[in-house]
């Protein structure tokens, strides 16, 4: 999440359902403005089964807890974004520790790195950073990583840290195609997001045409980031479709079995 994103407009209307389901691997239900049973009735009518709702603070982080227990089909991650994290406290690791073991959180995240925003200094991001990374291998769970024009000190720490043994994924993947094959290397997940539609986006594309298959996660980053032809208005999980069909387009892959590969992925990095 961005501290900051216009969405104006009515909400786009639903797509068709898709061939075969899918999750959406990192959205934030609590900045929807809607009903937590609407966003998951939408999204499921087609076809996106499964909602990973992200904290972006401590509080954030409790509410997608509580949120996940309620709803079958929302699953939660904790964490505070790297520009929410000055003044975080040992009380609040400790609060982070404890969401982090709640049986339907499955991530840590987002954590990571923002250098776009001036909110908050590189040096105080960094030292945040890999208390998180200690807190998801402390937690048996996968790092869920925003990196915004941050590439090099993410994967630097990354190398420095080592990764958690159960995996990392870069959410709404911001990368070229060497950065692509760097993460591919490593082993890290990489989730595409609604930016792939975007004209000014082409690096995006040759990178989401080389991350292996196995690696490959799609999701909305909703309720930012909506996908043409709706840039602009309030992203929702339902519009996963109109990304899953942008990379089943470029891969040159039938839609159904791009849903098999991204239902895989999610299940073998998340464990649901």
């Amino acid at each position: 999440m961005s501290p900051a994103h216009g969405r104006e407009g009515a909400p786009p209307p639903a797509p068709d359902p898709l061939a075969g389901t899918v999750a959406d691997a990192h959205c934030h239900l609590d900045a929807m403005g809607v009903p937590v049973a609407d966003s998951v009735a939408a999204a499921t009518a087609v076809g996106v089964t499964r909602l990973l709702t992200v904290g972006d603070t401590v509080a954030a982080s409790g509410w997608c807890v509580r949120t996940a227990a309620e709803h079958e089909h929302v699953w939660a991650a904790v964490a505070a974004h790297p520009t929410e994290v000055a003044g975080l406290t040992a009380d609040d690791y400790a609060q982070l520790e404890k969401l982090a073991s709640e049986p339907r959180v499955v991530a840590i995240g987002e954590t990571g790195l923002d250098y776009y925003w001036d909110r908050t200094e590189p040096a105080v991001q960094q030292a945040h950073f890999r208390r998180h990374l200690q807190l998801a291998k402390d937690a048996g769970k996968p790092v869920m990583i925003h990196d915004r024009e941050a590439h090099a000190d993410v994967l630097r720490i990354l190398r420095d840290e080592g990764p958690p043994p159960a995996g990392v994924m870069f959410h709404s993947f911001s990368g070229g195609p060497e950065m692509a094959r760097v993460c591919a290397d490593a082993g890290y997940y990489m989730s595409i997001s609604g930016v792939i539609t975007f004209r000014n986006a082409p690096l995006l594309r040759d990178a989401a045409s080389v991350i292996p298959l196995d690696r490959l996660l799609v999701e909305t980053d909703a309720p930012f980031l909506t996908p043409v032809p709706f840039r602009g208005r309030p992203n929702a999980p339902y519009l996963v479709p109109w990304t899953v069909r942008a990379l089943a387009a470029l891969r040159d892959i039938p839609e159904k079995d791009m849903c098999d590969i991204l239902t895989a992925n999610a299940q073998r990095l998340f464990g649901w």
